[in-house]
């Protein structure tokens, strides 16, 4: 076995997964890195940044970043703990828009997004942990009750994999079109800045 820490691969790149580690390792340190990407995406704009489009979508990076927060707190608080949605969440105009999120952040200032997907992120990031620490990989969730299967922690953590891929690839051309910022990964050393003055 590797002396590599099984959380990354050094201090200065916490994105970088470990080379080789178990299953779970490998899967919290694949949605680690895309964590960390998208945040690099979304990171130091102000209002306008985070509310510019790209093309004739509608899709901004505010609205990811309020987005993927909410799917951070549904995956684990909702799908895998079986509780409700984090207080953060109480004012939400999700009746009658599927899409409330993404269109609401427009009105939202710049640091709360930040705030509300960085606390999501390490809600969720903390609750997986001590979730596979306790049970592992095939222990059953609460959204088997929601679907009336078994549905195990693994298929919750590959869902949101696939989540950030996908929105991942929109926040490159988004934060490309914002200001030309472009790379798979966050440079050496990089860490969140958060809203632009």
């Amino acid at each position: 076995m590797s002396d590599i820490p099984a959380t990354s691969t050094s201090d200065d790149r916490p994105w970088e997964p470990t080379f080789d580690g178990t299953e779970a390792e490998h899967l919290l340190g694949a949605l680690d890195r895309l964590r960390w990407t998208f945040r690099y995406k979304a990171d130091d704009l102000d209002a306008a940044g985070l509310a510019a489009r790209f093309g004739p979508s509608t899709l901004t990076l505010g609205g990811l970043l309020k987005h993927l927060a909410a799917q951070e707190d549904y995956a684990y608080s909702v799908k895998t703990a079986g509780e409700a949605m984090p207080g953060e969440w109480a004012a939400n105009g999700w009746d009658g828009d599927d899409d409330w999120e993404f269109s609401s952040a427009a009105e939202d200032d710049p640091a709360y997004l930040y705030a509300l997907y960085d606390g999501a992120v390490a809600r969720a990031r903390a609750g997986f942990a001590d979730a596979i620490q306790h049970a592992g990989l095939d222990q059953q969730v609460a959204q088997a009750a929601m679907v009336g299967r078994p549905v195990s922690l693994r298929r919750v953590l590959f869902d949101m994999v696939e989540e950030y891929g996908r929105h991942t690839g929109q926040a490159d051309l988004v934060r490309e079109a914002v200001d030309g910022r472009v790379g798979e990964d966050p440079p050496p050393g990089w860490r969140p800045v958060g809203a632009r003055a």
